[in-house]
């Protein structure tokens, strides 16, 4: 496979593989990444946030680039682009794109091994990236199938099939490892597929338990749907990987919009557990209480976005929250012990698609702003004020940072029958106000500060760590800004868009910044001996 590499330090020498390493260690999944990241968000509480700081607010202009890696699949491969966020166990990098799995050497990039899926039709619009139990990878592939390897040697080991690759299924989550249980969500829109969350034994593939995201006839939501039928084409898929809360057992995930996509004729209602948080007790598949950020959607603003997990103290009181901006441009703030609602704050100054909030903070649709034959000037715009790139919370500033897009998107309904499916509807962006680093204090729900980009899509992820310092990235660019006030404090160029979150962590006793762009991870350093310690936090 081609691989090359750009060294510009001296720590580079290739560290041997292991076969037979130690796998991973439970207990790494409840602490914040220090030397590991080793799942999608470094840890439960989709804060990524790092305690780490050897590379601080005093010293980040000396960053450097330490080595940079490019990855390709088989012949089959017309491109590679790493949406994934890499995990980081025992000093191996894991890492996928659609139909491939690598191990790479986090000293140097160096390829380990490679695994390819043999081709097949599945959509490959991209794959999120890997879960991790014990010396065992967990990923999905474009025909949804869940695969299991053996991260030693890269061999399969089983694979299971967790969705009829006939009906069009988008395959794109990074499995979540929560006990013994691999949790495994689905995407699609095209033809009106239920959704669902699935618990698969990492033993054998076998399926534990399984959660439709809409309910069947006689179960609790049933009723917000006008019959039975409507609720088992209603969709709302798993896109994005979930967070967890170890103490409350459960697991809480954002949902998908309802379907048919802008027309609501055949769906009226609104239309649970779609455009939905949830909260999942992880051993029994069981809904434990729901919130819906959406009722009755119309745009295609699924609620997907990770659900981030705060502790904190309200009027005396310890608090166990639940943060999420979400794409309809709400920001929403729950109990996550029980769902109660404690505010919600629009957070984009264009949003005008509703009638303000009912007395549970949700918002009202307007149906002015309903998708019409003759087009609706509607913002948020299609792609929405946010999504899918991970946010961050920095328990130092308590400041939620956000990507998001301020702009308008025309929305026309196009298929008239009394039961649309699928897209029924078209949308074009019609312009705004750009895209935009946003600082939300989760508080109030006000914008501490708002970076806005001089071209380009808001909507990237996030990084925070303790050396008082947000990465993230715009185009080709990999961006540190002082977390308190939105200040530039060091940029980098890479050669393609950046095109998943940035990860940290240390090795031996240099702290790194990586990166992907398209093929290409880029890995950052100081550029000093590692026995240097000058300038550290």
């Amino acid at each position: 496979m081609t691989l090359f590499r750009y060294l510009v330090t001296l720590h580079l020498a290739a560290v041997p593989f292991i076969a037979g390493a130690q796998g991973l260690d439970p207990a790494a999944l409840l602490k914040q990444p220090v030397n590991e990241w080793p799942t999608y968000n470094g840890d439960y509480s989709g804060r990524r946030f790092s305690p780490l700081t050897e590379i601080n607010s005093s010293n980040v202009h000396e960053l450097s680039l330490a080595w940079a890696a490019r990855f390709s699949g088989s012949s089959n491969d017309a491109s590679i682009t790493i949406k994934s966020t890499p995990l980081l166990v025992n000093d191996v990098l894991y890492l996928t794109a659609p139909n491939n799995v690598w191990a790479a050497d986090v000293r140097t990039g160096r390829e380990l091994w490679h695994y390819s899926y043999p081709p097949n039709t599945g959509s490959t619009i991209g794959n999120r990236g890997l879960g991790m139990y014990e010396n065992w990878l967990f990923f999905e592939t474009p025909d949804s199938h869940l695969v299991s390897l053996d991260a030693n040697t890269g061999k399969e080991r089983w694979k299971v099939q967790i969705a009829d690759p006939k009906l069009d299924y988008t395959s794109t989550v990074a499995p979540i490892v929560v006990k013994n249980h691999i949790l495994v969500g689905i995407g699609g829109d095209h033809l009106d597929n239920p959704g669902f969350l699935e618990s698969v034994d990492p033993e054998t593939g076998a399926v534990q338990w399984k959660w439709w995201t809409t309910p069947r006839k006689g179960e609790p939501g049933i009723e917000t749907w006008p019959n039975e039928y409507a609720a088992m084409h209603g969709t709302g898929q798993t896109w994005m990987p979930g967070t967890y809360d170890p103490e409350l057992n459960l697991y809480f995930l954002g949902t998908g919009n309802p379907n048919p996509v802008m027309a609501d004729k055949s769906r009226k209602g609104d239309n649970l557990y779609t455009c939905s948080i949830v909260a999942i007790n992880p051993d029994t598949g069981k809904l434990v209480w729901y919130y819906q950020v959406s009722p009755h959607d119309v745009h295609d603003w699924d609620a997907v976005e990770t659900p981030v997990l705060v502790d904190t103290t309200i009027e005396g009181q310890p608090r166990k929250l639940l943060l999420q901006a979400s794409r309809n441009g709400y920001f929403f703030v729950l109990d996550r012990t029980n769902g109660q609602h404690i505010l919600t704050r629009a957070f984009i100054d264009t949003l005008n698609w509703t009638k303000g909030l009912n007395a549970k903070g949700q918002p009202i649709p307007n149906p002015a702003k309903f998708p019409s034959p003759d087009g609706v000037l509607v913002s948020p715009a299609s792609s929405g004020a946010t999504n899918w790139p991970a946010p961050s919370f920095d328990p130092e500033t308590g400041l939620l940072y956000v990507g998001s897009n301020r702009a308008f998107s025309m929305f026309y309904l196009t298929d008239m029958e009394e039961r649309p499916e699928g897209w029924a509807g078209i949308d074009r962006v019609a312009g705004g106000e750009g895209g935009s680093l946003l600082a939300i204090d989760y508080k109030t729900g006000n914008l501490a500060w708002r970076h806005d980009w001089p071209s380009g899509s808001g909507l990237a992820a996030m990084l925070t760590t303790a050396g008082k310092l947000l990465f993230t990235s715009n185009q080709k660019n990999i961006v540190a800004f002082d977390p308190t006030n939105g200040r530039i404090l060091w940029h980098a160029g890479m050669t393609g868009n950046a095109s998943a979150g940035p990860i940290t962590y240390m090795v031996g006793r240099k702290q790194y910044i990586l990166v992907a762009a398209g093929d290409t991870l880029f890995a950052f350093t100081l550029n000093r001996p590692e026995n240097d310690k000058s300038n550290a936090g």
